[in-house]
């Protein structure tokens, strides 16, 4: 990036960090809290099902005791849990007995008024508010009672504020994943409410511009977060829900949409439940969202063979994803991982190649590391990342950890026959620098679900001798051990299942790695093959397959 460029980027992001203060400064006077009392509505037209958050729950994170004698000091309580940001969204209602409990809970939440009705940064902030408007809304059977006048004016007043805010806050959210949150409020607030039935329409309205601008043809983020899907695919499920509940026609968009969202998902799918990890995914289990989304008579059979840029071969045993992807645009590149070529492959419901995944609630040096090419199942020249992350503190907290540069994928490559499928690519990521492309080939047989693998760089330009290393990461619990010959490794799986690797005429190592797809650092192993190009062409083959 040039220098005035990088210089026009600070400027932009001093200015958004500067208007944000001073926005927070506003929210934080009693003018503006003023400003966000409107008319309090009557009734509810109707009451959502409560079933329909079950995919927003976290039950290890959100699961509450309450009692009597918790509610005089529960806020004071929560400052001092860990958890206490994801209590305020207030999803643990749909985890307790709330019939027995409709009383405490009426308290909590009149105790919650008294000390947060007013704009606070943490308790107000997007994705706390938003889930707390739509929990409050779904669960107001319970909570709302005719003999309660006073709590039913103060609770429905409390949350025509916290609609308000989020609608006139609406254009400042620049994160899809919390943008999506707050449409999806105010859509179910105008639905609800039919004094604020306007707000059903502002809300479509954005709904529409977020499916056009967010996801691709096939109906996959343009991010190429595939837990993105999932997140997105929830909002839209709940508000098709909330729309027949309400009597309400289903825009034809949002049919298309999920539609395209369940083919992807599908594709995606493998025997062992979990999402791949590429480009910001945890390794999410689908399997009560898959259930979830049965029971509300959700089921695609199509099957796609590439979803966000990834190739995806599949049988009854085996599950091969291979990145053959670009990096996404420069405002949608903050949760890339700079894997070009990477794959992950996983056999009888165990994983066995994997990438390192991101380490989005460890740290953010932790965060860095796992965007690093090194952190993922393929090649990297002089031990350098195929794009650079931003390093300026004040430009990724404006826009967050965004990359510089990009590169290509050509000559991709897919072909199927009876006995095995091969896919194929290139990328020119290393083109400029030190004068090589990398193709990578790999074939998965069928019937033995073995893989060969090739990486080749092709010396295209300059005089260029590097080194380079070919890392593939061994998911947590697997015990690699070298063969006597040196040139292959055994892959324990269990007792007994095991792999043999297998790369002629290479160094091959065993490396301590990091596995972060669980949002916490597990030490794992890593297969590292090193070289150097010598200026020429280099082919490296290597094998993974069934130990006989």
């Amino acid at each position: 990036m040039n220098s005035s460029k990088s210089i026009y980027i600070y400027i932009l992001s001093l200015r958004k960090l500067t208007t944000k203060l001073i926005k927070e400064f506003f929210f934080s006077t009693s003018f503006y809290n003023k400003l966000l009392d409107t008319k309090v509505p009557e009734r509810f037209f109707f009451y959502p099902n409560p079933y329909l958050l079950s995919p927003l729950l976290n039950h290890k994170d959100l699961l509450i005791k309450i009692s009597d004698e918790d509610v005089r000091n529960f806020w004071m309580k929560i400052l001092k849990n860990k958890e206490k940001k994801s209590i305020h969204n207030f999803l643990w209602l749909n985890l307790i007995d709330r019939k027995n409990e409709s009383k405490i809970i009426q308290n909590i939440i009149e105790e919650w008024i008294n000390k947060y009705n007013n704009y606070k940064k943490e308790v107000w902030a997007d994705n706390l508010i938003s889930l707390r408007i739509i929990s409050w809304i779904s669960n107001a059977e319970i909570i709302l009672d005719n003999n309660q006048k006073d709590f039913n004016l103060k609770f429905n007043k409390s949350l025509v504020r916290q609609i308000n805010f989020i609608k006139k806050n609406l254009k400042n959210i620049s994160d899809e994943n919390k943008k999506i949150a707050s449409i999806s409020a105010i859509i179910l607030s105008g639905l609800v409410f039919k004094e604020y039935y306007n707000n059903y329409k502002i809300g479509l309205k954005e709904l529409k511009k977020i499916i056009e601008n967010f996801f691709d043809k096939n109906g996959f983020p343009k991010n190429r977060n595939f837990e993105n899907l999932i997140i997105f695919l929830q909002y839209f499920v709940l508000i098709k829900e909330w729309m027949k509940n309400g009597q309400e026609i289903v825009p034809e968009y949002l049919e298309d949409i999920i539609e395209k969202n369940l083919v992807c998902l599908n594709s995606l799918n493998n025997p062992l439940k979990k999402l791949p990890l590429f480009n910001g995914s945890t390794e999410k289990n689908l399997e009560n969202f898959l259930q979830y989304l049965s029971k509300l008579n959700y089921s695609p059979k199509k099957n796609l063979k590439s979803v966000g840029q990834v190739q995806i071969i599949k049988n009854k045993k085996s599950t091969l994803y291979f990145d053959s992807g670009e990096p996404p645009i420069h405002k949608l590149s903050k949760d890339y991982q700079s894997g070009p070529l990477s794959f992950e492959y996983s056999n009888d419901n165990d994983k066995i190649i994997t990438n390192c995944g991101y380490g989005r609630k460890i740290s953010k040096k932790v965060q860095l590391l796992s965007k690093f090419t090194s952190a993922q199942s393929t090649l990297c020249l002089d031990n350098t990342s195929v794009v650079k992350f931003k390093k300026n503190s004040l430009i990724n907290k404006a826009y967050g950890p965004t990359i510089n540069n990009s590169f290509k994928i050509i000559n991709l490559d897919r072909v199927e026959d009876k006995t095995n499928v091969t896919v194929s690519a290139t990328h020119n990521a290393y083109l400029d620098k030190f004068g090589y492309l990398h193709k990578r080939t790999i074939r998965f047989f069928k019937k033995n679900n073995d893989l060969i693998g090739n990486d080749h760089l092709i010396k295209k330009n300059g005089n260029s001798n590097v080194e380079f290393s070919i890392r593939f990461h061994l998911y947590p619990g697997i015990n690699p051990i070298k063969t006597i010959s040196g040139k292959s490794i055994l892959l324990q799986i269990n007792k007994k299942k095991s792999w043999v690797f297998t790369s002629e005429n290479q160094k091959i190592n065993i490396e301590k790695s990091l596995f972060l797809g669980g949002n916490k650092a597990l030490n794992n192993q890593c297969i590292v093959i090193y070289g150097e190009t010598k200026d020429e062409d280099v082919n490296v083959e290597w094998k993974l397959k069934k130990a006989s």
